[in-house]
């Protein structure tokens, strides 16, 4: 890969990290989709994009946790059905194809509840069900670790939608939701032995830099309002990515 190449690519992953970690997201999707672009090994690019995303997920958390009060109880019930499914997930060569085109009319829906003038409000919430909880951490953690993604791209329409956090403390637990599942779906790829990209090593201080700057100008100076059509950004991008490149 010739020089100026490889600093475009670079660019463009930073671009990415600064915008998911604004919402708190890792910004697996957009690694993925990047590196096949430019042409990387198949077998660098899913592990690759998981480390960049644990990194960069794990900063926005940081930042996020700080100005909101984090749901503990509904993180627990979602991550522990979620973790052992994106480790099976992450074990399993499968191609995604018809998964991305199903999450790309997903997330065309959650765009237009996000844009719509109705405010999502938590006290018009479905009721937290346990079986309900569990059911979709698990389909989110089996869909990303078999993706090699995070899954925080799905889950946060989906707590949005069902009213029951608002904008900051969604981008909490999907940013520490993305952490665990990205770090479980490594350890499941690792029984397809894992190869890392010699570029991790300039890739990650680059994208962390880039989250850290997106996920504190998120977390303390945008209010809700620009975080939504931050997090509609992000979904648009992301599905029209799942179209074209399904």
């Amino acid at each position: 890969m010739e020089a100026w190449v490889f600093y475009s690519m670079l660019v463009l992953m930073m671009l990415a990290a600064f915008l998911y970690s604004s919402v708190g997201h890792g910004g697996a999707s957009s690694y993925l989709t990047l590196m096949t672009l430019f042409n990387y090994l198949p077998e660098e690019i899913k592990p690759t994009a998981l480390i960049l995303n644990m990194f960069v997920s794990g900063i926005a958390f940081w930042s996020f946790r700080k100005v909101c009060v984090f749901p503990v109880k509904l993180f627990l019930q979602l991550v522990i059905f979620s973790m052992p499914l994106a480790f099976l997930g992450g074990s399993i060569d499968l191609d995604p194809l018809w998964y991305k085109r199903i999450l790309a009319v997903v997330l065309l829906f959650a765009i237009f509840r996000l844009l719509s003038n109705r405010t999502i409000k938590s006290e018009n919430s479905i009721s937290q069900n346990f079986i309900l909880v569990a059911c979709i951490g698990a389909v989110i953690g089996f869909v990303s670790g078999l993706i090699g993604i995070g899954g925080g791209i799905i889950l946060s329409p989906i707590l949005l939608f069902l009213g029951w956090t608002d904008i900051k403390e969604t981008s909490a637990v999907s940013a520490l939701f993305i952490f665990l599942n990205s770090l479980a779906g490594l350890m499941g790829s690792q029984a397809n032995l894992i190869e890392l990209s010699s570029d991790t090593y300039i890739l990650l201080p680059c994208t962390l830099v880039a989250g850290i700057l997106g996920s504190k100008l998120a977390a303390n100076y945008f209010n809700t309002k620009v975080l939504r059509y931050f997090l509609a950004t992000v979904l648009l991008i992301a599905s029209i990515k799942f179209l074209i490149l399904s």
